[in-house]
């Protein structure tokens, strides 16, 4: 993307989001776009921000995991603490959707296989009346 701002309108549209998410965001303090009148104008930094704050969604990071990753890019140590914390965070969250999935999957085998138990019952019980 360029460094030209961007205004809410072209934002939601690059970004599949609704306006009131932008401004949600900027309620939170996570998105600082300028100000010209009742004008939002969103710079290079926002679209940049905005792009994590999805993807750290997406992910399952909290609002707040989030600001705390995005506040720790502005460190003088070439990004490394926030890398640190993000791959910390990451580890935690990978593991638990992990252990979402693996639960998922338990429960769609039992699922299935009380399914099988009423398929072949339902068609028991139908050749038991068909038959008397």
């Amino acid at each position: 993307m360029t460094d030209r701002t961007m205004t809410i309108r072209e934002m939601c549209e690059a970004f599949d989001v609704t306006p009131r998410t932008l401004r949600f965001y900027e309620a939170k303090e996570l998105l600082h776009p300028r100000r010209e009148g009742q004008r939002r104008l969103f710079g290079k930094r926002d679209r940049a921000r905005l792009k994590l704050i999805l993807r750290g969604k997406r992910f399952g990071f909290s609002l707040e995991e989030i600001r705390q990753l995005l506040d720790l890019y502005h460190m003088d140590d070439s990004q490394e603490t926030q890398l640190r914390k993000s791959y910390a965070l990451a580890e935690t969250h990978l593991a638990e959707m992990e252990a979402q999935r693996d639960e998922l999957n338990e429960a769609i085998a039992e699922l299935k296989d009380q399914m099988a138990w009423g398929a072949r019952r339902l068609a028991e019980l139908r050749r038991n009346s068909a038959a008397g």
